[in-house]
């Protein structure tokens, strides 16, 4: 255990731009301001000591400043830079867990504010903080009625679902997708809906209780224990729970000398000793955030991965995969195969016959999925014996941006069909897809997934997509993957990494080049499609979206 030096300056933190997954903590049941708490909470302010008037916000160090911004706009296109890097390797399979980080500390220490300014420092995208606040148990009526009367002990390791909490961190560490409960303060409950946290590099984990449990130590990565004077703290919290939580100071009060202290003393402060490193005035201490921020980029620089060189030399030279279907290749199909291909095919003829195309291939998709037998009657009044969909929904995702442009053919064909979006890029300094953004639908871990880009090169963007999905509960077999035209080292990279996904297109091409584009091709999709200006080089990977 270290335990660091408290910084000569105190400087007030700068807000954080929220990163994936970060949910502003404590807000939860943020009660409504009432007069008389808040001329309470504001006399409290000044028995806080100042936090750096009249000082400028402190600069991070050499290390972490970043020599590009988050967008690298052009005279033609405007690059995002700040994706998450493949979290997987070529076999499709997460080679490293997430960086955990648990935040140790007194109630009202600082805990959340240390947590948001290393997230502000780290200057990574995808960090989720994850708040013990959320993970108090649900409690039985008698327990409410104790709570309303300041009378239960919220202090207390059994006061939390640690259970929930380690499945939870567990999950997210294995680059899943959870959901997180919300708690009401001032209901003392549970809240119905439930926020979604995903895509984790690095997960902040704080709470008074953060190193209570043997098997909550054993999955964070780094423990740290913020280190505050019981003073300081006691005003911080009155404050806290007269302005956010609507209770008025006789009852705090109570509750932190009945609750707050001893449990600090029996439990939180042992803690202390199982930390890696303590924090001397929390969120003052700049010195101690900075040497943290180092190490966490150490290890997250140790956990970078390069997934499209490795793609580029795996899988080839072998048959093509049985879970590959091909549409059958007539002559009208190949006649607007030709009228696409064409580079001197006009915006208009590429854009009708791209269209012709889809339709043809989302009704062939259509026909590997799930049907059972059903009789109805006929306005005959006689039975017929048919064929229905025996899956529950069928949900569309495309990869943005030549996708997107999928979706009115599977909508033409599928009443009702929810539609989700992923965006990846291509990082164009390591060559590498990033993951940008993503919306699915609810429960689509129930649904049979069509997964739709109109060219696939490498399967990098592809792979990252099928993972996205992975990682959200859909199975495996319940995914197909329709592209337009796909090169075989795409084919063989998806089927390897996932053997069970249903890969279907209009045509296969045999080459890639050194530059990831398809040959013989069809040029850039996006660029063709929407009319934007083709990248320098002509390359078949969507800078808008699709990395290949």
């Amino acid at each position: 255990m270290a335990a660091l030096p408290a910084s000569a300056e105190a400087p007030r933190p700068v807000p954080p731009t929220p990163a994936a997954g970060d949910e502003p903590d404590r807000l939860e049941g943020k009660s409504e301001d009432r007069s008389s708490g808040s001329s309470n909470a504001e006399s409290l302010d000044r028995l806080l000591p100042p936090v750096g008037a009249g000082r400028s916000p402190r600069k991070r160090t050499t290390s972490q400043c970043k020599s590009e911004p988050p967008l690298l706009r052009t005279s033609k296109r405007t690059i995002y830079t700040a994706g998450r890097p493949p979290w997987y390797n070529e076999h499709g399979t997460q080679s490293k867990e997430a960086f955990a980080i648990g935040l140790g500390g007194g109630s009202a220490s600082g805990k959340t504010t240390v947590a948001r300014m290393i997230i502000e420092a780290l200057d990574v995208p995808w960090v989720v903080l994850l708040s013990m606040d959320s993970f108090y148990k649900v409690l039985t009526r008698q327990q409410q009625e104790q709570a309303a009367h300041n009378n239960f002990n919220f202090d207390h390791p059994d006061a939390f679902d640690f259970d929930l909490i380690i499945s939870t961190l567990k999950k997210l560490k294995q680059g899943k997708s959870v959901k997180v409960p919300i708690y009401d303060f001032t209901t003392h409950s549970r809240k119905k809906d439930w926020k979604t946290l995903y895509g984790a590099n690095v997960i902040i984990f704080e709470g008074i209780m953060a190193f209570a449990d043997k098997t909550l130590l054993e999955l964070l990565d780094m423990k740290i224990f913020v280190d505050t004077d019981s003073d300081i703290r006691l005003v911080r919290r009155l404050r806290r729970d007269i302005s956010e939580r609507g209770r008025d100071i006789e009852g705090v009060i109570k509750q932190y000398n009945k609750f707050v202290k001893p449990a600090f003393d029996q439990y939180i402060q042992p803690t202390m000793r199982v930390a890696d490193i303590v924090v001397p005035r929390g969120s003052g201490n700049t010195v101690a955030i900075d040497l943290i921020v180092q190490h966490v980029h150490s290890q997250l620089e140790e956990r970078e991965l390069s997934v499209r060189a490795a793609l580029a030399s795996a899988h080839q030279c072998h048959p093509l995969p049985r879970t590959l279907s091909v549409l059958k290749s007539t002559p009208q199909v190949r006649g607007m195969h030709t009228i696409i291909r064409d580079r001197e095919t006009s915006r208009d003829e590429f854009i009708f016959y791209s269209k012709r195309l889809m339709r043809l291939l989302i009704e062939h998709a259509l026909s590997f999925l799930p049907f059972q037998d059903c009789v109805v009657q006929t306005p005959q009044g006689q039975d017929y014996s048919g064929k229905c969909y025996a899956g529950k929904q069928i949900t569309g995702v495309s990869i943005l941006r030549a996708g997107e442009t999928m979706e009115p053919a599977l909508r033409a064909v599928c009443k009702d069909v929810r539609i989700g979006t992923i965006l990846i890029q291509t990082n164009q300094l390591t060559g590498e897809p990033e993951l940008h953004y993503l919306r699915l639908p609810k429960d689509i871990s129930d649904d049979h997934v069509i997964l739709m880009d109109c060219t696939v090169s490498t399967g990098a963007a592809a792979m990252m997509a099928v993972r996205v999905l992975l990682d959200h509960d859909v199975p495996e077999d319940k995914i197909f993957l329709l592209s337009l035209l796909m090169a075989e080292m795409g084919v063989h990279s998806v089927a390897y990494a996932f053997p069970r996904v249903r890969i279907i297109t209009t045509a296969v091409d045999k080459r890639v080049n050194d530059l990831f584009r398809i040959i013989p091709g069809i040029g850039n999709f996006g660029d063709r499609y929407f009319g934007t200006d083709a990248v320098p080089d002509g390359s078949d990977e969507e800078e808008g979206g699709s990395a290949g």
